[in-house]
């Protein structure tokens, strides 16, 4: 009975012996997960902000897919090692289906002004385009359907008028799934290749906000939003004017001081109108930089300085009013001046040579 306890004893310690010699050569692998490595799982847009890529990157780099260190590879081109996004080398394939392109005007230029946009851009761009008023007007709904918001605003045109149909337009185009939100008055014309090719620049899920300034200087003034209206705040604001285009990225950030009527209040704590006020919560609050575009244009330059050669490549034109009407594009085509005095029938027929109403001209002195 002793010599078999004893035997057992020397079994139960060679035993335990074994065991822990292959637990110590497996550690490594039990340590990390398995015994076979797995693939690195691809970081999406939440995971750090190191790291940035397009939601086409996201559906393309799938974590189980082939190739995974190769993709990966991909991924650090959007680093900067930094922390903060780079948007200087990514170009993202865009639609004009991507875009919600808001055109703001008002009861008294609906024949006179958006006729001539329906009759050129905004006929190539239907879906997309949101005209903004203050008037159920049925004429015009019979032409655009729902593409018609009646905003509810006064007519007049006064700061708190034109924030509230900002104010609009901006919880609309957050209720959409577009890329991109561009701002338009009625006297602009989009040249709708051209800011595909801008915008394409930029990843739509980054901080962009791009358009032209008015003024050489950036605006000053109390802050009574982040303050308590003692110190001053120094921004950058694109001119609506000119039409300005934020990216959705952005555009939700905005939130807390733009949805659901707070961009009205906004622009009352710092009585600022509408683009002004624009520029305030994305320069002064978030402290996101406007990218400064001369591809923007409105009635308050001297448009008849544009460039020939490079008047195909703008974004935005615009025209005179009635104070000085010879402000308009200088460009040769089908129409004369007094056929077009905007001279953006002109420009669509040189963007748009089939349309039907432009083959059946002849070019005009």
């Amino acid at each position: 009975m002793k010599i078999s306890c004893i035997g057992g004893t020397k079994m139960c310690f060679v035993l335990s012996v074994s065991v822990c010699v292959v637990f110590f050569l497996f550690m490594p692998w039990i340590r990390y997960g398995s015994l076979t490595p797995q693939p690195l799982l691809a970081c999406n847009l939440t995971c750090s902000n190191r790291y940035f890529v397009s939601q086409l990157e996201v559906v393309r780099l799938s974590p189980h897919g082939h190739n995974q260190s190769h993709r990966l590879q991909g991924w650090k081109k959007y680093s900067t090692g930094s922390g903060r996004k780079d948007v200087r080398h990514v170009k993202e394939r865009l639609q004009i289906g991507d875009v919600f392109i808001a055109v703001k005007t008002t009861r008294k230029y609906h024949r006179s002004r958006l006729d001539l946009l329906l009759q050129t851009w905004i006929s190539e761009a239907k879906e997309q385009t949101f005209i903004f008023t203050d008037w159920e007007d049925q004429e015009l709904r019979q032409k655009v359907g729902n593409q018609m918001v009646n905003t509810n605003c006064t007519a007049v045109h006064t700061r708190q008028a034109l924030c509230c149909k900002m104010s609009v337009e901006y919880d609309k185009f957050v209720l959409s799934s577009k890329k991109w939100f561009c701002h338009l008055d009625d006297d602009n014309y989009l040249n709708l290749r051209a800011l595909l090719n801008l915008l394409s620049a930029f990843p739509h899920n980054a901080d962009i906000y791009v358009g032209r300034p008015s003024l050489d200087h950036p605006v000053e003034t109390l802050d009574r939003v982040k303050g308590d209206g003692s110190a001053s705040l120094k921004f950058w604001f694109a001119t609506g004017g000119a039409g300005f285009c934020i990216s959705r990225g952005l555009a939700l950030k905005m939130s807390p001081w733009a949805s659901m009527g707070n961009f009205i209040s906004t622009a009352e704590k710092v009585r600022l109108p509408d683009d002004c006020t624009i520029g305030y919560i994305i320069e002064g609050l978030l402290e996101v930089k406007l990218q400064h575009s001369n591809l923007f244009h409105s009635h308050l330059e001297n448009l008849q300085r544009l460039p020939h050669n490079s008047l195909l490549q703008q974004v935005t034109l615009s025209y005179g009013g009635p104070e000085n009407r010879r402000n308009v594009v200088r460009v040769s085509g089908s129409f004369n001046l007094e056929q077009d005095p905007t001279r953006f029938k002109s420009v669509h027929c040189l963007l748009y040579p089939d349309t039907s109403w432009c083959s059946h001209k002849k070019p005009s002195s």
